[in-house]
C-alpha cells in the first residue's frame, strides 16, 4: 500500500506540494482549517462580482507559478505581455512609462529609463548607474540582508524622487516593504532577477479569471481525480511522532489521522504551534517574521473611466491601478482594483474616509473619473498577506527540513530564496515534496 502523506495547510504551497506527491503515487490526504482553500490567493461573490481578496500579478521570470498553471490546464487564464510595459500616472492624468527594448539585459532598460518623464534626466542617469551597481550584488550573500534597500540607495546617489518614483513603484508592491525598510538581500533578488539579469523577465502577467478559477478549484480538482483527500474546515491541532510505530499522528478535534510523513504548510506561527517540540521549529523564530498588510480599495463606476488594463502611479497614495471588469463579470460599467502594500496607513482607516480620499485620487489620475458616479465602493484587508521582508529575515526563515525526518515545512515564509510571493510559495511546496517522496521511497521528483 502507498504511503500516506498529510499536507497541513490549503495554500498554494500546500496544494503545490500535494499535487507533486499525489503524481508520485502516494495517497494524500490536504487538510485546511478555513471552509475553502487558497490561502492568501483567494476569491469571493460579492454583488454579483467575482472578487479575489488582494490583486495578484506574475511576472515572466515567475517559472514554477507558470508551470503549475500549465499543469492544471489553466495558463490561458494569464494575459502575458509580449513586453514588459508599466504605465506611470501623475496627477492630472499625465502618463509616462516604462518600458524595454528586445536588446540584451541590463541594456534592454536604457531607452525606457531615458524617456521615463517621472523623474528629471539627470535622476534617471544616477538610476541607471545604481542599476549597473545592482547587478553586481549577490542576493544569497548573508551580509545583505542586513542592510536596507534604501540605505544601499542612498550609497548609490539616488534620492527622494527616484526613490518615489522609481524605486518604490517595484520594491513596495513585490516586497510590501518601502526602500527604507526592505531587505536589500530580497530587493536584489527582486530587482536582478526581474529587471537586469534577463531581459524578458519583467514582462508582466495579470490575470484573466478569478484565482479560484485560475489555480485554486483546478488544483483541488487535480488531486481529486489522482486519489487525494481533500478536507476544508479542519482544523490540526497537533502532530506527534508515533511512539515505535513509526510516522505520526495528526490530530484534529475528534479525531487522529495516521500518516508516513507530514506537510506542514500553514502560516509561520500556526505551523510552529503544531509542529512536535522535537521538530526544531521555533515559536519565537517564526514570530520574529513578524507581518505585513495589504488593503484592497474596490471602485465600479457607472461608466469606463480608463482604458488601461493596469498602473503605477507616482505622486499619489494609489499605488497601483488595475481594471477588473471583465475577470469580476461586470457587464456595465468599470470595475477598478487599487491595491496598497506596505499598507498599515490604511489597515485601520474606516471605509468612509477610504472612499474620499481614494475617490478623489481617483479623479486626479484619471479625468473622467471625477465626473462619473461610483456606484459601488467597497475595502478588503489582508492583516498579515505576507511576513515583513526587512534587514535581519533571512537568518529566521527556515528551510523545508525539520530534525525529524518525514516532518517537513513549506510555505512562501520558508528559505525559498524569494520574496513573499505565489512562485516562492510553489517553489517551496516542491521541495517539500521531493523531500517526503525521498523520505518514503515513493520515488524522487
Amino acid at each position: 500500500m502507498s504511503a500516506h502523506v498529510v499536507v497541513i495547510g490549503g495554500g498554494l504551497a500546500g496544494l503545490t506540494a500535494a499535487c507533486d506527491l499525489a503524481d508520485d503515487g502516494l495517497r494524500v490526504t490536504l487538510l485546511e482549517a478555513r471552509g475553502r482553500l487558497g490561502g492568501a490567493t483567494f476569491s469571493f461573490r460579492r454583488d454579483g462580482l467575482s472578487v479575489d481578496n488582494g490583486q495578484h500579478v506574475l511576472l515572466r521570470c515567475c517559472t514554477e507559478y507558470r508551470a503549475l498553471l500549465e499543469r492544471l490546464g489553466t495558463a490561458g487564464g494569464i494575459a502575458m505581455q509580449e513586453r514588459f510595459r508599466l504605465p506611470v500616472l501623475a496627477p492630472g492624468g499625465r502618463l509616462t512609462e516604462l518600458t524595454r527594448t528586445g536588446g540584451p539585459a541590463p541594456l534592454h532598460l536604457v531607452a525606457g529609463l531615458v524617456r521615463y518623464g517621472a523623474l528629471p534626466l539627470a535622476d534617471r542617469l544616477r538610476a541607471f548607474r545604481a542599476a549597473a551597481a545592482m547587478r553586481l550584488l549577490d542576493p544569497g550573500d548573508p551580509a545583505l540582508d542586513e542592510r536596507t534597500l534604501g540605505d544601499w540607495l542612498r550609497g548609490h546617489g539616488q534620492n527622494d524622487a527616484t526613490l518615489a518614483a522609481l524605486w518604490n513603484l517595484i520594491s513596495v508592491a513585490a516586497l510590501n516593504c518601502d526602500a527604507r525598510e526592505a531587505s536589500l538581500a530580497l530587493a536584489a533578488k527582486v530587482f536582478r532577477t526581474a529587471l537586469l539579469d534577463r531581459a524578458d523577465a519583467a514582462d508582466i502577467g495579470i490575470p484573466r479569471w478569478p484565482l479560484e478559477d485560475l489555480h485554486v478549484r483546478p488544483a483541488e480538482k487535480y488531486l481529486l481525480a489522482r486519489g487525494a483527500e481533500v478536507r476544508t474546515r479542519s482544523a490540526v491541532r497537533a502532530v506527534e511522532q508515533r511512539d515505535g510505530a513509526g510516522g505520526f499522528a495528526v490530530r484534529l478535534d475528534g479525531e487522529t489521522l495516521t500518516a508516513d510523513a507530514v506537510v506542514v504548510a500553514a502560516p509561520p506561527e500556526p505551523s510552529a504551534k503544531v509542529c512536535p517540540a522535537g521538530a526544531g521549529v521555533s515559536a519565537a523564530r517564526l514570530a520574529g517574521l513578524g507581518a505585513a498588510p495589504i488593503v484592497n480599495v474596490h471602485a465600479v463606476y457607472e461608466r469606463p473611466v480608463t482604458d488601461l488594463p493596469f498602473a503605477a502611479t507616482t505622486g499619489s497614495p494609489v499605488q497601483w491601478i488595475f481594471d477588473r471588469t471583465d475577470v469580476a463579470g461586470l457587464s456595465d460599467g468599470q470595475y477598478l482594483t487599487i491595491s496598497l502594500s506596505a499598507a498599515q496607513t490604511w489597515l485601520e482607516a474606516p471605509v468612509p474616509e477610504l472612499r474620499e480620499i481614494f475617490l478623489a485620487e481617483l479623479g486626479r489620475l484619471l479625468p473622467a473619473a471625477r465626473t462619473t458616479p461610483c456606484t459601488r465602493f467597497f475595502v478588503t484587508r489582508e492583516r498579515r498577506a505576507t511576513f515583513r521582508q526587512a534587514p535581519g529575515t533571512g537568518r529566521l526563515r527556515p528551510g523545508p527540513e525539520t530534525r525529524l525526518p518525514g516532518l517537513v515545512l513549506a510555505g512562501s515564509w520558508t528559505a525559498t530564496g524569494w520574496p513573499d510571493t505565489m512562485e516562492g510559495a510553489v517553489r517551496s511546496g516542491h521541495r517539500a515534496a521531493r523531500l517526503v517522496s525521498a523520505h518514503t521511497a515513493g520515488g524522487a521528483r
